[in-house]
């Protein structure tokens, strides 16, 4: 992620059913950009940071919310549309402003950051420099992307090497800047609320985002007996896991299904009892079949990431 990604939601599973139906009623095109729903399934997702990987997911919490539209200036209009109609209310009405309100709020907050952000002093633990940032990238022709609201309102994480968050259903996110393993459901079904070029559908974003409070669950994979640690999630459709070797270690699984193994870091050699192969940079994945032992040996200090489809959770 060198760019900001788009600030986006993922329907649930019984409402994507719901919309790909109608939109198919209404003989929009699959290919049409201004279509929503591309399928009739949910995406949920898992994120791995390989390094430091920075990201926006959920409201903050009402009183850290409340605190940000105080504290800066150019938001504190805002405080009683929290106050009088809540996170639905907030976000509805930042979501709907005509575009030229939305350059009467942000334009002063954007001139104060900018020259702040050309010096390079700012943090990325800050808020501000995301703004900064997003302006640079996505304003355009005078207008000032709206998704610059959701810098402030949404929490800002900051995920270290080894570390995960899994995005359900509703919840607003968006990646910011980093690397990363991410595995999903398979589907294709995005609405966007700023921070892009692509298509928005405020309607279509209100009626599936979750507008409350989120606390974000920072995940560790968890070890078996094995040396294989999972990274778990309530997610039925997939599995990832991981393992961390040592020079000079073997590990075996069984797929019980189509797998991808991927190395990230490190060279190790993987055999399934009928071919071997070399994973090393530049050719770091490979596609393992059920039916045989997998052995995986790693020359030097590796990491490997095991993906494969939701089998293992039922």
């Amino acid at each position: 992620v060198r760019d900001m990604l788009s600030i986006q939601v993922h329907p649930s599973k019984e409402a994507a059913e719901i919309e790909f139906a109608r939109e198919n009623a209404e003989c929009i095109p699959l290919d049409s950009p201004h279509r929503c729903y591309k399928d009739p399934n949910h995406k949920p997702e898992l994120v791995v940071a390989l390094g430091d990987f920075w990201l926006l997911h959920g409201f903050k919490p009402t009183e850290e919310l409340a605190d940000t539209l105080l504290n800066v200036a150019e938001l504190r209009e805002l405080v009683p549309v929290l106050n009088d109609s809540g996170y639905t209310g907030l976000y509805k009405h930042v979501m709907e402003m005509p575009q030229e309100e939305v350059n009467r709020i942000l334009t002063p907050l954007i001139d104060n950051l900018n020259k702040i952000y050309e010096s390079g002093e700012m943090e990325k633990s800050s808020p501000d420099y995301w703004a900064a940032k997003a302006h640079k990238t996505f304003s355009s022709e005078g207008n000032i992307d709206r998704g610059i609201f959701s810098i402030y309102f949404f929490n800002l994480v900051h995920l270290k090497k080894g570390e995960g968050i899994f995005q359900a259903a509703g919840v607003p996110h968006a990646y910011l800047e980093g690397q990363n393993v991410e595995i999903m459901a398979n589907s294709d079904n995005v609405l966007r609320g700023g921070l892009t070029t692509k298509h928005i559908n405020v309607q279509e974003l209100m009626k599936h985002v979750k507008c409350e409070a989120t606390y974000p669950k920072i995940l560790s994979p968890e070890a078996d007996n094995e040396g294989e640690r999972k990274y778990e999630t309530p997610a039925e459709d997939f599995r990832l896991s991981v393992f961390e070797l040592e020079a000079g270690d073997t590990v075996s699984f069984k797929p019980q299904g189509v797998e991808v193994v991927l190395l990230t870091e490190g060279i190790a050699e993987i055999d399934d009892e009928n071919d071997t192969i070399r994973l090393q940079a530049g050719s770091p994945a490979a596609v393992v079949f059920p039916g045989h032992t997998v052995y995986l040996a790693a020359a030097v200090k590796s990491t490997v990431f095991r993906a494969s489809a939701g089998i293992h959770n039922r």
